[in-house]
């Protein structure tokens, strides 16, 4: 056995568990790693018909030991949203089935349909996907749920963030500062809370980079209700990072063009960037090694942060 193969099996009890969840005479003929995630592990089922075709499923598993601590959390809220979502035109996964507490699988999992398409992270054809993450995220923010989800979460805080080596002291001193405030007031929406480059398929044609298009938005695991700016402020500290911090500042404009609302003031909406940028700093190593297994194995820990550095910097000195 391969160690692709040995990665890419299911464990028995939620193989079991996958089973019971299939359509009659239907089992699984092929299992693949998905790469490129941070939280759990993920793997393509190819299922194999009683006609004779195939169909394709997704299994999420929570493994490491600090992510099952909260899985029933996220896995419930998954579930929820995948439910919510569905006929709402928002291209997300349908939820075949959930094990929050690992009653029935080895770990907490959660099994959902397969999207087409696939992240698209590299630097080209940038400048065409960023507007069509813009206006995916418009329409997410649009939707008004008869049950909202839980408020939004924040965990960092001014006495939390790491400062990279090397940086720009006064500029991360000030930003820091930005977030030992209250948060401004917000009009709530509903929010992905993790939506960026990584979470969203994209179909793009090999002949024609200008001709892609969403196919789907996954990870729904943080859904949460609060300020379009949060959501906004993550997928531009995501595109900063992967592509400079200009394409970081670029989205917040593509999102307005596209018809969302962010905050009046310029000091509430470089609250909300600011916020995002500094969180990112405690993951620096964690996001950068899933860009690699994604394929840019440029991204080292030490590029992240240096571009981590330039968009903080480049926020403060907008605020003059």
């Amino acid at each position: 056995m391969t160690d692709h193969d040995e990665a890419a099996a299911v464990r028995p009890l939620t193989l079991a568990w996958v089973s019971r969840h299939l359509e009659a005479g239907e089992r699984i003929v092929r299992t693949d790693v998905l790469y490129g995630g941070i939280t759990a592990e993920m793997r393509r089922l190819t299922i194999g018909t009683r006609e004779g075709g195939t169909r394709d499923l997704v299994l999420r598993t929570f493994v490491d030991p600090f992510y099952v601590e909260r899985a029933e959390d996220w896995l419930s809220r998954e579930a929820g949203a995948l439910t919510l979502l569905a006929g709402t035109g928002v291209p997300a996964p349908g939820l075949v089935a959930v094990d929050p507490t690992a009653a029935h699988c080895e770990y907490p999992s959660l099994l959902m349909t397969h999207l087409a398409g696939r992240p698209v992270i590299d630097d080209a054809g940038v400048e065409t996907r960023v507007p069509l993450l813009a206006r995916q995220l418009v329409g997410i923010h649009a939707l008004r749920p008869a049950e909202r989800p839980r408020e939004y979460v924040t965990l960092t805080t001014a006495d939390t963030v790491v400062v990279p080596k090397g940086v720009h002291a006064a500029a991360w001193a000030a930003a820091i500062d930005v977030i030992r405030k209250p948060a401004p007031h917000y009009e709530g929406r509903f929010l992905h809370r993790d939506f960026q480059p990584g979470n969203v398929l994209f179909d793009v044609p090999p002949s024609s980079p200008a001709g892609a298009r969403i196919t789907g938005v996954v990870d729904w695991a943080a859904t949460s209700w609060g300020p379009a700016d949060l959501d906004v402020a993550h997928c531009s500290t995501n595109l900063a990072l992967l592509h400079g911090a200009g394409w970081g500042q670029r989205f917040a404009e593509a999102y307005e063009e596209a018809g969302g609302v962010l905050a009046g003031a310029a000091s509430e909406r470089l609250y909300w960037r600011v916020r995002d940028a500094l969180a990112c700093s405690e993951e620096v190593q964690l996001v950068a090694r899933s860009w690699r297994e994604a394929g840019r194995t440029e991204l080292t820990a030490r590029v992240v942060e240096e571009r981590l550095d330039a968009y903080v910097t480049a926020l403060m000195d907008a605020l003059g």
